[in-house]
């Protein structure tokens, strides 16, 4: 079983703060004794591609496999994701806020994609199938990698923007977004009723619709829009998140998305993080220590997918009791290389 748990380890600037005097028996008992990992960063969206089989392009293709869950067909093209994104300007960097922070309709959507593909044409011409999710299609896939929404909400967006031999092509194309939409009467109405200004777009997820997956595909419990997009496509097995652990996850390979710290650790809600983890403690990881230990033959993975780091439980390591639990704030904080059992 894996455990996708975004946000987990946040920022340290969020965990010095959130974790202060925080008991959490459980959770500090599985990484204590569990196997340390270290994965690639790639963000919700890629690590449920990976778990699910799907092959890397450039990109995690994203946007064809959410394009065609709305009903659209990708055909043999090129789509990128390009949705709409407030780009707030800080004292030292530029942080990126997206999806429910922003609170875009439909309407208004329309308006400021159909300004964008008016100045560009054919270029970058998107289309909001959803008030937060827009696409673009191209005639050509662009030498171009991107960063995933999810590892860049909240984030500083200097590091984060796109690479590649047609990178500078596109970082020109998004300078003259932002000047094109600072200034649209959608924005300065928004303004006008206090709310956030769209003034930017994140390209990310792009690439052509994946072959088909070779072998079995794990069943996926999430409740995430895009996550749900890439199990649908694939034909895996599809439930909503439970409330709590099941002792039944353990008998397979299935992937759960639980991704209650996600707001919090985008935003730096230290309180909201601190009670998110909390019921996490209460309704996943206690349950799950007591499964483990009642059941030798069982592993299970968590990871963090935003932060990259993880661990594997196997049942055996829990009993290891000459690694004391220690604070938790130095637990997620710190990265052990898996030999360090």
């Amino acid at each position: 079983m894996l455990l996708l748990v975004p946000h987990l380890s946040p920022s340290q600037r969020l965990l010095d703060v959130a974790a202060a005097k925080l008991r959490l028996p459980a959770l500090q008992t599985l990484l204590t004794r569990g196997a340390r990992q270290c994965d690639p960063a790639e963000g919700i969206e890629g690590a449920v591609c990976k778990a699910l089989g799907i092959a890397r392009q450039q990109d995690w293709p994203l946007a064809p496999l959410t394009l065609e869950a709305e009903g659209e067909a990708a055909g043999g093209g090129y789509w990128l994701r390009a949705d709409p994104v407030h780009l707030r300007v800080m004292r030292d960097r530029i942080v990126l806020l997206a999806g429910d922070e922003i609170r875009l309709a439909q309407d208004e959507a329309d308006a400021l994609a159909a300004a964008v593909a008016a100045h560009f044409g054919a270029e970058l011409s998107p289309r909001p199938l959803q008030p937060h999710r827009w696409y673009v299609g191209l005639a050509r896939a662009p030498a171009l990698t991107t960063t995933t929404l999810s590892a860049a909400v909240g984030r500083e967006v200097g590091p984060l923007l796109p690479e590649g031999r047609d990178a500078m092509r596109f970082r020109a194309y998004l300078n003259e977004v932002q000047m094109l939409l600072h200034a649209h009467p959608v924005n300065l109405r928004r303004e006008a009723r206090g709310e956030l200004a769209i003034n930017s777009l994140w390209l990310w997820g792009g690439g052509t619709r994946p072959a088909p997956v070779p072998g079995p595909v794990p069943a996926l419990w999430t409740n995430a829009a895009e996550a749900r997009a890439a199990g649908t496509f694939y034909g895996a097995q599809l439930h909503p998140v439970p409330e709590r652990f099941e002792k039944a996850l353990l008998e397979g390979q299935d992937v759960v998305l639980l991704d209650a710290l996600v707001g919090p650790g985008q935003y730096g809600d230290a309180q909201g993080w601190r009670e998110a983890l909390e019921r996490l403690e209460a309704n996943w990881f206690a349950p799950l220590l007591t499964a483990l230990r009642g059941s030798p033959a069982r592993r299970a993975r968590i990871r963090d997918p935003v932060s990259g780091k993880g661990l594997d439980l196997r049942a055996g390591d829990l009993w290891q009791i000459w690694r004391r639990p220690r604070p938790l704030a130095s637990l997620l904080g710190e990265s052990r290389d898996a030999s360090d059992r």
